[in-house]
């Protein structure tokens, strides 16, 4: 017995319903991070989540006047970063850095991370770029 066309028809569409959502879930860098807007941020790195489809850091930062603030930073997925050279232990919480990225549209503390710097060692820590 041969299927109707209706079938392989609603078949189809259902498969491209269900993998459309993925697509829908990721964003444009661009869309969230101002490239024109480039920031340099020193403190103390208090977590790190190597989760996808971005590892995200967060650090305290405590500025000239001595108010303290929480940097959320995004960086490319544990895949990309581990490729670029990273692990896990790359960064530990407590570890003294200097973050150089791109600053958040909306101005919160928030940024895409492009390099990462530690105090201790000086070495520089490189995110690539996410995809444009």
């Amino acid at each position: 017995m041969k299927p109707k066309p209706t079938t392989f028809i609603a078949a189809a569409a259902a498969c491209l319903l269900c993998s459309s959502w993925a697509l829908l879930a990721h964003h444009s860098a661009a869309v969230e991070f101002d490239d024109k807007k480039p920031i340099k941020v020193t403190g103390t790195l208090s977590k790190v989540d190597w989760v996808n489809p971005h590892t995200i850091f967060h650090m305290d930062v405590t500025d000239a006047a001595g108010n303290k603030a929480s940097w959320g930073w995004e960086l490319p997925s544990p895949n990309q970063l581990t490729r670029a050279g990273w692990s896990r232990t790359s960064m530990k919480v407590g570890d003294a850095i200097s973050v150089e990225g791109i600053h958040a549209r909306d101005g919160s503390n928030h940024g895409m991370a492009m390099v990462v710097t530690l105090a201790s060692t000086g070495k520089r820590l490189f995110a690539g770029q996410a995809e444009p």
